[in-house]
């Protein structure tokens, strides 16, 4: 889950699809959370989310805008949904696939292909995500932070863990973990302090990590870049060290 898988996949990824994947993701995030909230962000925290998500990916204003209005014409735009797939990568290795479709029956269909194709295999629901937790993250720039400070004044606010991370362009950033239930409490704390938030979410994180060999983690590796290549796909989650 650190550096070292990152810098392998992005090896995989040309800067060019990296920022058009991660446009077409922020964009679809974008639409889930006009359609459930609204389209004023004052008003609705996950379009708020949303929206900071896709500048921490550069972005353009007019592309977020765009998002938005699309979600919000009348009959206009595709209606998606958030769907988990679970399956296990060569080597034994679980993978969460966090997708969002307007076409579930498109969407497994690829994913069961590709899954085949890297030499794992696509799994049923429940399979796979018992050996996960469910975190909310915050993602922090590490400049003029006093990290030891921040952690213990922000335990009191639901901090489970305080980790290194970082951006897809390899940047150091300080991740905040805490339950979905403290989601609110953390980021009230957070903006109380006026901390800015570089991006933030909810991520699977493995209850235990496995070590692969170069050979056997560069097959897992391709498999999570092609997996994070198709449209449908917002993240993959895995256990691999």
């Amino acid at each position: 889950m650190g550096r070292t898988f990152e810098n392998r996949k992005q090896q995989i990824l040309k800067r060019g699809d990296r920022d058009a994947k991660a446009f077409t993701r922020a964009g679809r995030q974008i639409a889930m959370a006009v359609k459930s909230g609204g389209g004023d962000p004052d008003g609705n925290p996950a379009l708020r989310r949303a929206m900071q998500n896709a500048r921490a990916v550069n972005m353009p204003k007019d592309r977020i805008q765009n998002a938005i209005e699309k979600a919000l014409g009348v009959g206009d735009g595709a209606a998606y949904e958030e769907v988990l797939y679970e399956g296990y990568g060569p080597h034994g290795i679980p993978l969460l696939v966090l997708c969002a479709t307007d076409n579930p029956t498109r969407t497994v269909a690829n994913l069961r292909f590709t899954f085949k194709k890297g030499n794992g295999n696509l799994g049923n629901s429940g399979s796979v995500a018992f050996m996960f937790d469910l975190f909310a993250v915050f993602r922090l720039a590490p400049d003029g932070l006093d990290r030891d400070t921040l952690e213990l004044e922000l335990i009191d606010h639901g901090l489970e863990a305080m980790v290194d991370t970082q951006d897809d362009d390899g940047r150091a950033l300080v991740g905040l973990r805490c339950t979905r239930e403290n989601f609110g409490t953390l980021q009230t704390a957070l903006e109380e302090r006026k901390i800015a938030v570089v991006s933030s979410g909810f991520e699977w994180i493995p209850k235990t990590t496995t070590a692969l060999d170069d050979h056997e983690a560069n097959e897992v590796v391709e498999l999570v870049a092609k997996l994070e290549q198709d449209d449908d796909v917002q993240q993959v989650f895995h256990n691999l060290e």
